[in-house]
């Protein structure tokens, strides 16, 4: 079923995805809300690694902070998803042909 250079690529690929996945993690991303209200770190694998309330929370309502840490984390995850796809897509280009 599969030749032997089948399970080349197939071994290929999984140690491109590892070496990308530690890359990843190497990467911070960023997200903030309010003005800076909020700030937000994750790596490029999507795990939040920071979260910075940067307000006195007896001063801020608490439908408010949900806000702001709903825009502040899409934020940081927008940007992660983007860093991953291109790590992602650069690993894949020398194995998959057509990437």
């Amino acid at each position: 079923m599969f030749g032997k250079n089948m399970m080349e690529q197939l071994q290929k690929m999984q140690a491109s995805a590892e070496e990308s996945k530690k890359k990843l993690d190497q990467i911070t991303v960023y997200g903030e809300a309010g003005g800076n209200l909020i700030n937000v770190e994750m790596n490029g694998n999507r795990k939040l690694t920071k979260l910075t309330i940067n307000a006195d929370l007896s001063q801020i309502d608490k439908d408010d902070l949900e806000d702001l840490l709903s825009v502040a984390l899409n934020r940081a995850i927008e940007e992660a998803n983007t860093v991953n796809e291109k790590e992602m897509a650069f690993a894949a280009k020398g194995i998959i042909p057509g990437m």
